[in-house]
């Protein structure tokens, strides 16, 4: 993910109140925040071996 520059909205401190960002980083921002989602969730699934896959022979 390429960051690009942002731009801060700001409140009358000079103090950072919001970001506005290309819609293109926020997609991929919320594309990696549904994956992080994703595993948080399979973290207490049981763990599997590699050897309790079946593959298909081949022929």
């Amino acid at each position: 993910m390429v960051l690009q520059k942002r731009q801060f909205i700001v409140d009358e401190k000079g103090r950072k109140k919001a970001v506005l960002l290309p819609i293109r980083e926020y997609q991929e921002l919320m594309e990696d925040l549904e994956d992080l989602a994703i595993i948080a969730e399979r973290r207490e699934e049981p763990k599997r071996l590699e050897t309790e896959w079946q593959f298909p022979k081949s022929k």
